[in-house]
């Protein structure tokens, strides 16, 4: 499985479409572990532009802080998972939550 984090300054950022880099991690399902790990620089943010590039570099789930619901609705489109209202900032802390089932979410601050 492949784990996409939108990340600014090595911290998650608190609105997906912001961003300055992807994380990707690939994760072992099985073992609960991180495999790999690498970050890109994602295409310049409009709508529908990372979802299909995010597509593209395999990704299954994305987690977030904040993002939009047209955006949700294009990730499922594109059969990648979402979570939004992720409250950590550390990018491999995240993955390691969602692996254990103990991810902390609040509110999605995204409103639009």
């Amino acid at each position: 499985m492949r784990i996409a984090i939108p990340v600014v300054e090595d911290e998650l950022a608190s609105h997906f479409g912001h961003c300055e880099e992807f994380r990707f991690f690939d994760v072992d399902e099985d073992a609960d572990s991180i495999e790999d790990a690498e970050a890109q620089s994602p295409p310049p943010h409009r709508p529908g532009v990372l979802p299909k590039w995010l597509k593209e570099n395999e990704t299954d789930v994305v987690i977030a802080g904040g993002m939009g619901r047209r955006a949700q609705q294009l990730f499922s489109e594109a059969g990648i998972d979402v979570v939004v209202g992720a409250t950590e900032s550390e990018p491999r802390s995240l993955v390691q939550g969602y692996l254990e089932d103990a991810l902390a979410t609040g509110e999605n601050p995204c409103s639009h």
